[in-house]
């Protein structure tokens, strides 16, 4: 895609920003500006904002008694950082490949092209680009075809541009964030019925949820957390995560449900935050 603006970052909802929680902030930050090619936008005692073109993407917290997470814990399956095209993720992947990176897979998922890994610390990361909507399959439901084909790494290495990968691609964002959760039926209560988004395909032990008829802005599953619990808060891994709206009706929309469900939030300045039911932090803002 070459649009101005990414398909995901248009809809009703989408996306802004991940915190994660980390033992080894200098090891962690250095991964994510070396290797996924994201800047210091800011740094304080505790942390550091990192990001693309000055858009804050990622912001890495730290304090002195940040818990390991249990691998079974709700919280991160992965953040997905969206190339803005396929020049873009191919000339990522050169760089991935001259820098010994241990990528976990890759898949053609008929909407998107994907490629997975993970921060030193464990936390998973997607970087992929999407198709045009204009090749997506949709079905009479509204939900859209997925699948989980094999991307063929070679040729998309091949593909890539004659160039040296300096940092991410200007326009680069979260394209959308994959929860690990304890039980799937209550993901789609609050991620549909509260926070309005649609339910856009299901895989065997996965929901993925979308605004505005893209394939997902937020997943979650139960593959390695069924039964999960709340995380406590000075777990590593996910501690929270932005929504913003491009439509004012969709947030009203879904802070009216959460106050008639009684769900507890936070009016800041900066938007409205709530956990969701495994405790994992979710601001809204316009």
């Amino acid at each position: 895609m070459s649009e101005d603006k990414l398909f995901a970052l248009t809809r009703p909802a989408y996306v802004g920003q991940a915190r994660l929680v980390v033992r080894d902030l200098p090891r962690v930050s250095e991964f994510y500006q070396n290797i996924i090619g994201l800047s210091v936008i800011e740094t304080s005692p505790s942390g550091q904002v990192l990001g693309v073109g000055g858009q804050p993407l990622l912001t890495l917290i730290t304090s002195g008694n940040a818990m390991t997470a249990p691998r079974q814990a709700a919280g991160l399956f992965h953040t997905a950082f969206l190339m803005p095209s396929r020049a873009d993720l191919a000339l990522w992947l050169a760089h991935a490949v001259h820098h010994n990176v241990e990528l976990q897979g890759a898949s053609d998922h008929l909407v998107s092209e994907a490629i997975y890994l993970a921060d030193p610390e464990g936390n998973g990361i997607e970087v992929y680009r999407d198709r045009s909507p204009d090749e997506w399959s949709y079905q009479p439901d509204g939900t859209v075809s997925m699948s989980t084909l094999r991307l063929n790494l070679q040729e998309l290495y091949d593909s890539a541009p004659k160039a040296t990968f300096a940092k991410a691609a200007e326009g680069t964002a979260i394209g959308h964030i994959h929860l690990q959760v304890g039980n799937l039926p209550q993901a789609d209560a609050f991620y549909q019925d509260v926070l309005g988004l649609k339910v856009m395909a299901r895989y065997p032990g996965a929901s993925f949820f979308g605004s505005g008829a893209y394939h997902h802005h937020v997943a979650a599953n139960i593959w390695n957390s069924k039964g999960a619990q709340a995380r406590s808060e000075n777990m590593t891994g996910l501690a929270g995560y932005t929504l913003k709206f491009n439509e004012k009706s969709a947030l009203d929309s879904a802070v009216s449900a959460l106050d008639r469900l009684e769900i507890a939030t936070e009016r800041q300045s900066d938007g409205i935050a709530v956990k969701d039911p495994w405790g994992i932090g979710l601001k809204l803002s316009a």
